[in-house]
């Protein structure tokens, strides 16, 4: 099997000495290529575009290098780069938007919602045969979505503040007029219409404002997965990565078969799970896609990753994908380890974590702090962990 798949990696742009978040995407990407990176709604976030790829071990060489030279040009300005849903530094006054006619538009016609989207998310994208096949296999895979938020889930400070939750971003992303669950439709045809109604409807400016958890892209022959926050560490990333392409996968043969179930169209409770998911991450519960009940998070996710085996196993995924589900367990979700380094220290210690794993590094207690004057630099490559399930060199076998 050779199902294609591809990330866009969003990232925070820090001040090293004070752990704030800045308005310096301009000059950072003046030093990158724009075939791989661009800008974004605010000046204070920039986007990667990785390449496409068939093996988990091809997309995480591609994901390090790109973080690896998104790194370096920010360093030579003093500056950091953090991937996570929010920066726990962000100052109120922070929006600066793009100067770009349709990022300014959306700042006038949304006001608040637009100057308060200072997150960033992770994309992946999986190709698909066709549109028709996108649109329905949407429906399929949208129960299970809450579960890959909440391994991605690090964004439990908003501005200075430990917002109780595990993925704020989501609250805020949540606001927009097209963002959520995204419903059922029989055909393209069906789903392109919508579309339509939306932007003829002055709610949306363009097909790219359609926000849901997932969507046919509006320029390639791929799903698109949305609901995830920025993850700090790439194997989060690529863990990610792995079980949405096997989710559609899965989703693709069924329909293909004839096996796949009828939707009854009772969608109402997806919103819901996803708040449970953005809520508590996976150290908390969720609601099993299957019961629609109350479980604990980790039995959710091993049920998926058992659903799932077949077709990781056809990518050639399930030791990886395996490893990678157990290592995230034992360590917890990003927004854990950003709450206790925030407990155990402060904040600013939190962004030196965040910036410390956003370059591969694994940062323990009493490291120095990252970047920070007379403390050691740690360059700008990637070190690799220890040797371990879960770790870079599990990736591929």
């Amino acid at each position: 099997m050779s199902i294609r798949i591809g990330v866009e990696e969003e990232f925070h742009i820090l001040e090293v000495e004070s752990g704030l978040l800045v308005p310096r995407a301009d000059p950072v990407l003046q030093r990158l290529p724009r075939s791989n990176f661009t800008t974004e709604l605010h000046q204070s976030t920039v986007e990667s575009n990785s390449g496409v790829h068939t093996s988990l071990h091809d997309l995480y060489a591609d994901l390090t290098r790109t973080r690896r030279r998104l790194d370096a040009a920010a360093s030579s300005l003093g500056l950091a780069v953090v991937a996570a849903g929010t920066a726990p530094l962000a100052p109120g006054a922070s929006a600066h938007p793009t100067a770009d006619a349709r990022y300014l538009h959306m700042v006038e016609e949304y006001g608040k919602v637009a100057d308060e989207q200072l997150i960033c998310g992770a994309q992946v994208h999986v190709d698909i045969p066709d549109r028709d096949t996108a649109v329905r296999v949407m429906c399929a895979v949208s129960p299970w979505l809450p579960v890959l938020l909440a391994m991605s889930a690090s964004s439990p400070f908003w501005q200075g503040s430990d917002t109780g939750y595990a993925s704020w971003r989501t609250l805020l992303w949540q606001r927009w007029p097209t963002a959520g669950p995204v419903g059922c439709f029989a055909s393209a045809a069906e789903y392109d219409a919508a579309v339509r109604d939306l932007v003829r409807a002055g709610i949306i400016s363009d097909a790219g404002m359609i926000y849901y958890d997932v969507r046919p892209s509006a320029h390639l022959r791929t799903l698109e997965l949305r609901i995830c926050d920025a993850c700090p560490r790439v194997e989060t990333v690529v863990l990610i990565a792995g079980l949405f392409r096997a989710l559609v996968t899965e989703a693709s043969e069924r329909l293909r078969t004839g096996e796949a179930r009828a939707c009854d169209g009772r969608h109402e409770w997806l919103r819901g799970a996803a708040w449970r998911a953005a809520r508590f991450g996976i150290e908390g519960t969720l609601v099993d896609p299957e019961t629609h009940r109350e479980a604990p998070a980790p039995q959710v996710v091993r049920k998926l990753l058992t659903r799932l085996r077949p077709a990781l196993e056809a990518h050639g995924d399930w030791q990886t994908v395996r490893a990678l589900t157990d290592a995230a367990l034992a360590d917890g979700s990003a927004a854990r380890r950003m709450r206790r380094t925030a407990q155990e220290e402060d904040l600013l210690a939190c962004v030196d974590m965040l910036i410390a794993e956003t370059r591969g590094e694994r940062r323990g207690r009493g490291s120095a702090p990252v970047g920070r004057k007379n403390a050691p630099s740690s360059g700008t490559g990637m070190t690799a962990p220890p040797v371990g399930s879960g770790t870079p060199e599990a990736i591929g076998r």
